[in-house]
């Protein structure tokens, strides 16, 4: 047990990978009455769940007072104190992570160092920090707990952000209902790209006749839904092309043409050169792959 705790778990991720989210540990814990930490920072963001009683989290020269059921978020290169209270000491469950993604899952529901804390925490989210531990204790899955334990982490910044709503909104409020929709549309030519695609069926889809689909689409991206489409299929077409061994037929089908000649007749209008003169020009070498080239 720790020093100035009743109660204190920890667990520890030993088999952590690099990536957009990963947990570094997860623990739980009781401390005495008035037990502080800081002022100090941290490399790394750390997410405390109050479980029970009172306390005090200060960050940016703003104190805040804890109950149960509050969060408050620790951000990398803030200095920070928090102090459990003196009469009614809280318990609390906490999490620390890194990653790529992190500061910006964090922003997406609503949190920052100006605003650290959101309120209506429940047994749901509790339950994610004991399953993180839980995952880091196993001796069976250890090697699988990386992977596991980001999930949870995940799961509880999603639940987080439900609770947090009335911040989140003011951001989506600015968004009109035509923005929202052109939103899904860009996001299903970026991932859809391999398919066949009719604009005429993805306007019907989104309540839209294609000729305003289309005038709208275009006011907001730049480009009219068709040019986007055949951008995003060159430019992986294109990435292909330098990266792969994969045969002009092979990547013609991966981008959502069945026939290569008409493809490549595509291609050298949309880049100036026929795909197997791009490839040449722009070589790169693949040691790693047993395929010669095409």
């Amino acid at each position: 047990m720790m020093q100035e705790h009743h109660e204190y778990e920890l667990a520890i991720n030993a088999y952590r990978q690099p990536g957009e989210l990963s947990v570094l540990f997860s623990g739980y814990g009781r401390p005495e009455c008035g037990h502080t930490i800081g002022p100090a920072v941290h490399d790394y963001y750390l997410i405390h769940t109050v479980v029970a009683g009172n306390g005090r989290f200060t960050c940016k020269g703003q104190q805040y007072k804890c109950k149960t059921g509050d969060t408050f978020v620790i951000v990398p290169g803030e200095l920070f104190t928090y102090e459990a209270d003196k009469l009614d000491p809280w318990t609390y469950t906490w999490a620390g992570f890194n990653g790529s993604l992190a500061g910006h899952m964090l922003r997406t529901i609503g949190v920052t160092a100006d605003r650290p804390i959101v309120a209506g925490a429940d047994e749901l989210i509790r339950g994610y920090y004991e399953r993180m531990r839980k995952a880091l204790q196993s001796e069976e899955l250890h090697r699988l707990a990386d992977l596991e334990c980001s999930g949870y982490l995940r799961m509880l910044l999603a639940e987080l952000g439900k609770r947090n709503l009335d911040r989140i909104g003011d951001e989506e409020t600015r968004v009109s209902d035509s923005e929202k929709r052109i939103r899904y549309a860009v996001g299903y030519l970026n991932t859809q790209y391999s398919q066949p695609i009719s604009i005429e069926a993805l306007s019907d889809e989104l309540g839209y006749h294609r000729v305003y689909f289309s005038s709208l689409f275009k006011q907001i991206t730049g480009k009219s839904p068709k040019q986007y489409l055949v951008d995003v299929r060159m430019e992986q077409a294109e990435h292909l092309l330098v990266s792969t061994a994969l045969s002009v037929e092979q990547i013609a089908g991966s981008v959502g043409y069945g026939d290569s000649l008409y493809f490549s007749k595509h291609y050298q209008r949309w880049s100036g050169k026929a795909p197997t003169a791009y490839r040449k020009a722009n070589w790169l070498s693949l040691k790693d792959q047993k395929e010669e080239w095409p």
